[in-house]
């Protein structure tokens, strides 16, 4: 297994999702306009839009409000886009794309893409152990013994 090259610590500024601005009042707006379809969208009240709103108290950074996000949120920049195990993602398609990572196998992991099947995936996990590469989703999608 790899080590990682990077050894500091990564800090977020800030770890909870920013939410809408009034999504606490639309708890469970429902789809009505499709007959016989009742459609929960209680996931996109919840995701971020900017408000808008000439009287809005977010807009307008009232105290106590929520937070809007901005540019002083962001990450130090020598651990920006890095994942918890300390690696960069790299999405792999086939084994040829996974060579590509053989002298970077300290900085980068490879992950996966959906969309390959059982069998290539297989290849691209066997290819992977040997040239020493983390694989963030090497469980997925692959069966065991017993069911093939």
């Amino acid at each position: 297994m790899a080590v990682p090259l990077l050894t500091r610590k990564i800090v977020k500024k800030r770890v909870k999702h920013f939410k809408r601005a009034h999504s606490d009042r639309y708890i469970g707006l429902k789809l009505r306009c499709i007959p016989n379809l009742s459609l929960t969208l209680n996931s996109t009240m919840t995701s971020w839009r900017r408000p808008k709103g000439i009287d809005s108290r977010v807009r307008r950074k009232f105290k106590g409000c929520t937070l809007m996000p901005n540019i002083g949120y962001g990450s130090d920049k020598k651990t920006r886009h890095y994942l918890p195990n300390k690696f960069k993602k790299f999405v792999v398609h086939n084994v040829s794309e996974l060579e590509l990572l053989m002298m970077h196998n300290r900085t980068y992991c490879a992950e996966i893409a959906h969309n390959v099947s059982t069998k290539k995936r297989k290849d691209i996990v066997e290819r992977a152990a040997q040239l020493d590469i983390v694989v963030t989703n090497k469980l997925a999608r692959l069966r065991s013994q017993e069911d093939e």
